[in-house]
């Protein structure tokens, strides 16, 4: 599933006998053979809330509306369309609409009611119906229907962009069954997650795009259902997003106790170093910090001395995926695993770990790192009868060798790695010639290190370094992120930082991180351009595993296939969300396991009274 494990079937909709993780309403039950209507789905068991549950348990339900957070965000933005390829979308978005069913931060693979009061499963596992509640409106108040999930699905998937077509892809048809009841139906029994990652849809009014053409950017103010609206505006440098105090679902279960602030302000800011700085400065309230160096060092100021800025280090147990550098396998100079496998022996994370991150990560070793489903040791049992299949169609090491990074002292001097690089790169067909990697055809070993931001040069550079000592020409460019995005988008680039998240349950968004059919096709999320008819074939295994212990040695599979075609440099990941805060805030006892639950915080007003006098006197 998308980013983190959102949603789930169960027996009902192809899973094995008696894996049905549905629950029936409070004193209802399904013979064998009848449809079930449920309040939520879980992949991972039964769902810890009953259908009369008043709240999710980490909120806190009385938490008081009212006050502002300032967030920033980085670059600028040209539209309010983010559903499609072009423009840059600006950010807040989210906050506009409502989707079908709600994650539960606190619960791997469980979703629960918003839109939708009630899910029901056929007897036939060839679909699913969601019965819309009949109080959600529109903020101009009209009633939300289910004509307008039959336009949000049918516009994604014809002008949205390339993930939803993959994302969806085994839906055959969507239905309005009634004003309140719409049902999709599927082309087989076999994706077991297919209906409730429908649950994630955003829902759009179907009457406010009626004349307005969705491929295209656009500036008008977006008409949603959501908790907020976007009150006002400056292109390209702020937004101001305010709570609707008639929203709806404000009282719902999944939602009582969250949103809690009167007013969402953004304001961009061209790169980090700036961000920080207006953070410094009071004008920010709220930000998380990926940088290690800063985070170390950067929050030694008069406010966070006298404890007027807090700091927090929250754990989590997200899978981290997996972020990296990856490379453009459309370009020929990376289609040989030798010359992948070569860039990876110079990548000297122990030395950047030590000198630039002062110990804050860990090496990121899996594509599914940080969860049960990233592969490790040799594969055995069930991961290995799925390998099986395809001996001799990948790489052989899949078999007899565990998958291991290299590892250096991280003194800097990195020469065994080098010469592991240079023997490699010669056994590709390359040679050093007057200092020069060259082929046989005398051309230069030489290509680009894309960047969207100067944040990530100080990791680029000393591995620039090590790459030139190979006799390889390396250069780093860094441009703003709305070129950034066109070029990745187009897939114009040699080398750039890829982040692939993974959720507790992969599924469906698979398709659009490695597949042939996505290779090629612009603004997909395949962005180093794999394309293997093995890993097409293992996605599918993935995509359609018929219960949780096959998911886990399918997707172990696949991981380990994926490591060892070398596709990218791995770098790291942390375990935790750094997070830096003004003293103007409440929040909940404890944090949902699988999120930030930034959205069950709230402003106190007596923390900000206390807050204004004391920066008075700094």
């Amino acid at each position: 599933m998308r980013r983190r494990d959102l949603l789930s079937l169960s027996a009902a909709l192809g899973l094995a006998p008696g894996a049905l993780q549905a629950s029936t309403p409070a004193g209802g039950s399904a013979a064998p053979g009848q449809a079930i209507r449920t309040h939520a789905l879980s992949l991972l068991g039964e769902p810890a809330l009953p259908a009369d549950f008043t709240h999710f348990p980490w909120v806190n339900p009385a938490a008081p509306k009212g006050g502002e957070i300032a967030l920033t965000a980085l670059g600028s933005f040209d539209s309010f369309n983010q559903f499609v390829l072009r423009g840059t979308a600006a950010v807040g978005l989210g906050l506009l609409y409502d989707t079908l069913l709600k994650e539960s931060a606190d619960e791997a693979s469980t979703e629960y009611p918003y839109l939708a009061q009630w899910i029901d499963l056929p007897a036939d596992r060839m679909g699913i119906s969601f019965e819309l509640n009949p109080a959600a409106r529109w903020h101009d108040g009209r009633p939300v229907t289910a004509a307008d999930v039959v336009f949000t699905f049918n516009t994604l998937r014809t002008h949205g962009r390339p993930f939803y077509r993959s994302y969806w892809a085994d839906v055959t048809e969507v239905v309005a069954e009634s004003e309140r009841r719409v049902t999709f139906r599927f082309r087989n029994t076999e994706n077991r997650e297919l209906g409730l990652i429908l649950g994630q849809m955003p829902v759009l009014p179907a009457h406010w795009w009626q004349g307005r053409d969705f491929a295209r950017p656009l500036l008008d103010i977006p008409l949603g259902s959501g908790p907020y609206r976007l009150e006002r505006f400056e292109a390209g440098r702020s937004l101001v997003y305010r709570r609707a105090p008639d929203w709806w679902a404000r009282d719902i279960p999944s939602m009582k106790g969250t949103q809690n602030f009167d007013v969402q302000r953004y304001e961009y800011f061209r790169d980090t170093t700036v961000a920080l700085e207006a953070f410094k400065a009071g004008q920010i309230d709220f930000r998380t910090e990926n940088v290690a160096r800063d985070w170390a060092t950067a929050y030694d100021f008069p406010a966070a001395r006298r404890g007027l800025v807090k700091r927090d280090e929250i754990r989590h147990e997200l899978p981290t995926g997996m972020q990296a550098f990856a490379v453009n396998l459309r370009r020929p100079l990376f289609q040989d695993a030798r010359v992948r496998q070569a860039l990876n022996q110079v990548f000297d994370f122990e030395w950047m770990n030590a000198n630039l991150f002062f110990g804050a990560y860990a090496r990121t070793n899996s594509f599914f790192s940080n969860s049960e489903l990233a592969s490790s040791g040799l594969p055995t049992g069930a991961e290995l009868a799925v390998l099986e299949r395809f001996r001799g169609r990948v790489p052989a090491e899949v078999f007899t060798e565990e998958f291991k990074l290299p590892v250096t002292d991280g003194s800097g001097n990195n020469r065994e790695g080098l010469r592991r690089a240079l023997a490699l790169l010669q056994a590709a067909g390359w040679r050093v010639q007057d200092r020069r990697l060259v082929n046989a055809r005398n051309q230069r070993f030489e290509f680009e290190i894309l960047l969207q931001g100067p944040t990530f040069e100080r990791i680029a550079l000393p591995y620039v370094q090590a790459l030139e000592r190979l006799g390889m020409s390396v250069r780093v460019r860094t441009v703003d992120p709305a070129q950034y995005q066109t070029r990745i988008d187009n897939f114009d680039f040699d080398m750039t930082v890829d982040v692939i998240g993974q959720s507790l349950s992969p599924g469906n968004e698979q398709r659009d991180f490695w597949t042939c059919a996505k290779a090629n096709e612009n603004g997909s999320q395949n962005v180093a351009g794999i394309c293997d008819p093995a890993i097409d074939e293992m996605v599918e295994l993935v995509v359609n595993a018929p219960d949780r212990e096959q998911l886990i040695a399918r997707t172990r599979a696949l991981d380990r296939v994926l490591l060892w075609n070398h596709f990218v440099i791995p770098q790291w990941h942390n375990r935790t969300f750094r997070v830096a805060f003004w003293d103007k805030f409440g929040r909940p006892e404890r944090n949902p396991r699988y999120g930030l639950g930034l959205d069950s915080w709230w402003v106190d007003a007596a923390r900000e009274r206390a807050l204004a006098d004391a920066r008075r006197t700094l």
